[in-house]
């Protein structure tokens, strides 16, 4: 029993990520396995078609979000980041501005530091 229910899971998940005419072949085993009509043969066809489908959009929009997560732990910018860096760049090099400079420390013993006032 218990391995029957196994067999049966797997050709869940084979059947999720299957494409057309996989399923299609599917449905026509399971179709003559049990003796199923041309009626019902179609119903478990859509069936199945309208279960992959379900299944993965869903396991898409997991991945989505799943590597949405993992870029923000990283730090990594998105897309998105980008556009905004790129929009306000354009912004201030239309309008003449230029960005603030980073100011220059000298450390002291450097060849080019002032000497102190004694």
């Amino acid at each position: 029993m218990l391995e029957e229910l196994k067999k049966s899971i797997d050709k869940g998940i084979d059947y999720a990520f299957a494409t057309t005419e996989k399923i299609a072949k599917a449905a026509q085993d399971l179709a003559k396995e049990n003796k199923l009509t041309k009626e019902e043969a179609k119903k478990l066809y859509e069936h199945l078609i309208k279960k992959s489908e379900e299944t993965r959009k869903t396991v898409e929009a997991d991945l989505h979000v799943f590597v949405q997560n993992s870029m923000k732990k990283m730090n990594i910018p998105t897309a998105a980041d980008m556009k905004k860096l790129e929009d306000r760049i354009k912004k201030l090099e239309g309008t003449g501005k230029t960005p603030a400079k980073a100011k220059v420390v000298k450390k002291a013993g450097s060849p080019n530091a002032k000497k102190k006032a004694v």
